[in-house]
C-alpha cells in the first residue's frame, strides 16, 4: 500500500512537471522579442580629419626644476641608516621548545645524521630550550625548509626573530 502511494505522488509530481514545462513554452511563443531604437539617444560626434603633415616640431628644453641635489641627500641619509644596523626582522624555523636539555641535544643529533642538509642551533631563554634552524629574511624562505623539517618534526613552526646583518 505505501509503494502504490509513492507511485501515484511520482505520477503526480511527473504529470505537475510535463504541465508546467508547456505552460512556460506556450508563454514563451505569445511574447514578440523586445526591440527598441536607441540611436535618437546616442550622442553624434563630428568627423575625424586625417592629418598628413605634422603641425609643430616637438622642441626638447632644458629641465628647469631639478630635484637631483636634494633625493641624494635623502638616499645618502638611508644608506648610512641601513649601514649602522645590525639586525633586521627575519624569521627562523623552531623544531624545538621546552625545559629539558637532553631532548634538544637528541633534537639537533636527529637533524644532523638526516639527509636535509641543515644545521640547528641550541638556544637557552630560560627557563627553555629552543631549537632553531636557519635564518631568513623572508617567510617565503623559511616555508621552502619548513616543508622538508615538518617530515622529521611535526610540531616544526615559522616564528620571527631578529637576523644579524653581514
Amino acid at each position: 500500500m505505501r509503494c502504490d502511494r509513492m507511485m501515484s505522488l511520482v505520477r503526480f509530481l511527473f504529470i505537475i512537471a510535463a504541465l508546467a514545462g508547456f505552460v512556460e513554452a506556450a508563454a514563451q511563443r505569445k511574447r514578440p522579442a523586445y526591440s527598441e531604437d536607441l540611436t535618437k539617444h546616442r550622442p553624434s560626434l563630428p568627423a575625424v580629419q586625417k592629418v598628413t603633415e605634422p603641425e609643430a616640431v616637438i622642441q626638447k628644453s632644458p629641465a628647469q626644476y631639478t630635484v637631483n641635489d636634494k633625493v641624494n641627500e635623502v638616499l645618502d641619509s638611508i644608506d648610512r641608516f641601513n649601514a649602522s644596523r645590525k639586525f633586521i626582522d627575519g624569521f627562523t624555523i623552531q623544531i624545538y621548545s621546552g625545559q629539558k636539555k637532553q631532548e634538544a641535544l637528541d633534537i639537533n643529533k636527529t637533524l644532523t645524521e638526516s639527509e636535509i642538509g641543515l644545521t640547528a642551533d641550541i638556544q637557552f631563554v630560560q627557563p627553555k630550550f629552543r631549537v632553531v634552524v636557519g635564518k631568513y629574511f623572508t617567510r617565503l624562505e623559511a616555508h621552502r625548509d619548513l616543508y622538508k623539517l615538518l617530515k622529521l618534526f611535526p610540531n616544526a613552526i615559522v616564528i620571527p626573530e631578529k637576523v644579524p646583518l653581514k
